[in-house]
C-alpha cells in the first residue's frame, strides 16, 4: 500500500514542482504586476504548495531531511508571500501571520541545531541546513518589523512579496538540481547553487521598487 501511496505523492509533487518552475521563470522575466503576471501568479502558488505539501508526506515515507527541509520553507515563502500583500499596516497583521513566522522561527532553529550536530559528524549536508536556517530566521526578523511598524521600508509589503515569491522558487530550484545532479555538479555546490544565483536578483528587484521612509 505504502509504495503505491508513495508514487501518488511522487507524481503530484513531479508535476507541481514542473509547473511551477516554469511559471516562475515566465513571471521573473515578464513584466510585473500586469494581469498576465497575476494570473500565472496563482498558478504558480498553488503549483508550488501543491507540491510542497506532498512532499512532507514523501520524506516521512522515504526518510528524507533535505526534501523536508525544502518543503518547510517552501510553504512559509509562498503563504508569507501571498499574506504580504495584505499587510499594508500593522494593523493588518492577523494571528496566522505570527504563526506562520514562528513556525519558521523554530524549524529555523531546528535546522540550525541539526545541521552543527551534522557538520560535527563531518557531514557536509549540515552547511545546507545551516545556510537555509539563518536565511529562514532573517526572514522571520522582517516579518517582526512589519508587524510591529519597525519596517524602514514603505511599501514593505510589496518588497515582501518579491522576497518570498522569489524564495520559493530558490527552494524548489535547489530540489530540482540536487535530484537530477549526477554528479555533474559538486554535492554542496548543487544545493546552494541556485541561491547564489538568484539572491543578488531579489536584492535588484527589491532595491528597484522599494520606497524608504523619510526620516
Amino acid at each position: 500500500m505504502y509504495p503505491e501511496i508513495f508514487k501518488t505523492l511522487l507524481y503530484t509533487h513531479i508535476a507541481g514542482g514542473l509547473i511551477g518552475l516554469l511559471t516562475g521563470l515566465f513571471i521573473m522575466i515578464a513584466k510585473k504586476g500586469d494581469k498576465r503576471h497575476q494570473k500565472m501568479g496563482r498558478v504558480y502558488f498553488w503549483s508550488m504548495l501543491i507540491s510542497a505539501i506532498v512532499a512532507i508526506p514523501m520524506s516521512y515515507l522515504h526518510p528524507n531531511w533535505f526534501l523536508f527541509m525544502i518543503s518547510i520553507f517552501t510553504i512559509y515563502m509562498l503563504t508569507t508571500g501571498v499574506r504580504s500583500l495584505k499587510i499594508k499596516k500593522e494593523k493588518d497583521v492577523k494571528k496566522i501571520d505570527w504563526i506562520l513566522s514562528t513556525t519558521m522561527l523554530l524549524f529555523g532553529l531546528g535546522f540550525i541545531i541539526l545541521g552543527t550536530k551534522l557538520i560535527l559528524s563531518q557531514n557536509n549536508f549540515g552547511i545546507v541546513l545551516i545556510v537555509f536556517g539563518t536565511i529562514g530566521i532573517s526572514f522571520v526578523y522582517k516579518d517582526w518589523k512589519n508587524f510591529t511598524g519597525r519596517s524602514t521600508i514603505k511599501n514593505f509589503s510589496l518588497t515582501t512579496h518579491i522576497g518570498r515569491m522569489a524564495g520559493a522558487y530558490i527552494a524548489s530550484l535547489t530540489a530540482f538540481i540536487v535530484v537530477n545532479n549526477h554528479d555533474f555538479i559538486p554535492g554542496i555546490v548543487a544545493w546552494l547553487l541556485p541561491t547564489l544565483i538568484i539572491t543578488p536578483l531579489i536584492f535588484k528587484w527589491t532595491r528597484k521598487y522599494q520606497r524608504v521612509k523619510s526620516v
